[in-house]
């Protein structure tokens, strides 16, 4: 290793799970939803195996240039003091979600034993998918809290790691667009 020069500080080199937060983080710039830019990749040791985004599918108008398509459910959860209330949901049918994309085009054999990084804690759909993946792990960076007891339960249920990394700060050319 040649020596530093005089005055020069020794660069910190970033941990893997930042290094591939990073990643993730720059993928989601390929989205062009107006709502939320997601990335999400497939990583087995310490080797990047496939990227994904949200966005709609391929050759259709996405929806900076047709419109969301918004629509609204309503979900029953458990309130104060325990008490049922219903909250409505708003979701954009019209996007493939970042995690659903990158299960589309990776591989089954990939996935066994991998980790899957992701911009956004997985909506209850996407974490259906994934416990059903082959992953053994999930890293994600913002929380999703409309479906966040029930995934973290499925993720316990599966025995899979599903870790949020705090402290975490994306890159700033990452420019990621969250509207809930």
């Amino acid at each position: 290793m040649p020596d530093r020069m005089p005055g020069q500080q020794e660069e910190v080199r970033k941990d893997w799970d930042t290094y591939f937060m990073d990643i993730a983080y720059m993928v989601s710039t390929r989205s062009r939803c107006p709502r939320r830019h997601v990335g999400a990749l497939l990583v087995q040791g310490k080797k990047l195996l496939g990227t994904a985004y949200n966005g709609a599918p391929m050759g259709v108008s996405d929806c900076s240039e047709a419109g969301c398509m918004i629509v609204e459910e309503w979900e029953q959860r458990e309130g104060v003091a325990g008490e049922p209330e219903m909250v409505k949901k708003q979701r954009c049918i019209r996007t493939i979600h970042a995690e659903q994309n990158l299960l589309l085009f990776t591989d089954r054999i990939d996935r066994e034993g991998s980790t899957v990084y992701v911009t956004d804690q997985p909506c209850w759909t996407c974490a259906n998918m994934l416990a059903n993946s082959g992953i053994v792990e999930i890293v994600f960076h913002r929380g999703y809290p409309k479906d966040a007891a029930k995934v973290e339960h499925l993720m316990a249920q599966k025995g899979i790691v599903f870790r949020r990394l705090d402290g975490y700060a994306p890159p700033p050319q990452a420019g990621a667009a969250v509207v809930d």
